[in-house]
């Protein structure tokens, strides 16, 4: 299935509303039903999706990149994090270091990430629906759900699961 960014924007506008009740409602949970929810619906949407037919989160918003993720990328660059952080990264207006162009550097155009296995720490937890005490990030999922077709997914598998 082609990925369509701007039919992805629509949908997630359109069911901004019933969204924001959601999470409003499942704020009113525990973590464990909360966390239980949304791996179920995380599990069942990446078994119907595969990221190399988007890779939206690649072109369109940029991760937080931590010490230890700068190290580890630079490493697979062969090159010092001076330097790393010098050509990719900058500070954004939180004082994070973030890449400093979109798309990604470092994605390919088969939507490959040419430092998979070193990429940052946030690149691999994306889009973060499976994680522990998902209560913390609900406002971060509701964002996410206009960039990545999985969380729009999710969202709407476990609003569905509540009617």
């Amino acid at each position: 299935m082609e990925f369509n960014a701007l039919q992805l924007v629509r949908l997630a506008s359109a069911r901004s509303e019933e969204h924001a009740k959601l999470v409003k409602e499942l704020k009113r949970n525990s973590d464990d039903v909360v966390d239980k929810l949304f791996r179920d619906a995380h599990a069942n949407a990446f078994s119907q999706f595969d990221c190399l037919n988007c890779a939206n989160c690649c072109k369109t918003i940029s991760p937080i990149v931590t010490y230890n993720d700068a190290e580890r990328m630079a490493k697979a660059l062969r090159i010092k994090p001076s330097v790393l952080v010098d050509q990719y990264l900058e500070v954004d207006t939180d004082g994070d270091y973030v890449f400093r162009t979109s798309p990604c550097p470092f994605l390919q155009a088969d939507n490959l990430c040419s430092i998979y296995h070193s990429r940052p720490r946030a690149c691999r937890e994306y889009p973060h629906t499976d994680r522990k005490k998902m209560k913390q990030i609900l406002t971060l999922t509701l964002k996410n759900a206009s960039v990545c077709p999985v969380v729009f997914n999710v969202l709407e598998a476990i609003r569905k699961e509540r009617r």
